[in-house]
C-alpha cells in the first residue's frame, strides 16, 4: 500500500506544513501514489475545500471532472505502469480555485494543447475536457523538478 499524505501551505512558505484544524490557510497539498483507485481521495479533497463556499454542485462536479482527467493524464502518461507519486495542490483565494496536478514522469508534448479536439485521439480528450471546464489552463514541466504539471484555474462567482 503506497503513502498518502495531506498538507496545509501557509501563505508565503514554500514547504507545506502538517495540517491542523486551527490553519487559517487555504492551499493544500495532497500526495499519493500513482494508481487510478487514489484520484477518489483528490476528488473528495477537492469537494471539502469547495463546500467552504457557496458553490453549485453542478460547478463541483465539472471541477471534479477536471481533476479527475488531469490527474489520470499523469498516471496514464507519466509513469506508464512504473511506481510514482502525484502530488495535488488546491489553492483558494476568495472566489478564485488554482489546482496543480504534477508527477516526476517524462514529460509532456505541449503541441497537444493547440490540437484540434476532432484530431485528438481518446487518450488526448482530457485536454480538451479540462480546457472547456475551466477559466485557464496551462500545461509544462515543473519548475526546478523532473517531470510535467497541469495548472487550471477557475473563477467561483
Amino acid at each position: 500500500m503506497g503513502n498518502v499524505s495531506f498538507r496545509k501551505l501557509s501563505p508565503g512558505v514554500s514547504r507545506p506544513e502538517p495540517v491542523n484544524s486551527n490553519g487559517s490557510s487555504h492551499s493544500v497539498l495532497l500526495t499519493f501514489p500513482a494508481k487510478a483507485e487514489y484520484i477518489a481521495l483528490g476528488r473528495l479533497a477537492l469537494t471539502g475545500l469547495l463546500r467552504t463556499r457557496a458553490i453549485g454542485p453542478e460547478v463541483i462536479a465539472d471541477l471534479k471532472l477536471a481533476l479527475t482527467e488531469a490527474c489520470s493524464n499523469s498516471i496514464r502518461h507519466a509513469y506508464a505502469g512504473r511506481e510514482g507519486t502525484v502530488e495535488i495542490r488546491y489553492e483558494l483565494d476568495g472566489r478564485l480555485l488554482r489546482v496543480e496536478v504534477a508527477d516526476e514522469g517524462g514529460g509532456f508534448d505541449p503541441a497537444l494543447l493547440g490540437a484540434d479536439p476532432r484530431d485528438i485521439d481518446e487518450g488526448g480528450l482530457g485536454i480538451a475536457i479540462i480546457r472547456a471546464l475551466t477559466d485557464e489552463l496551462d500545461v509544462g514541466p515543473r519548475e526546478g523538478q523532473r517531470g510535467s504539471r497541469l495548472r487550471f484555474v477557475k473563477q467561483l462567482s
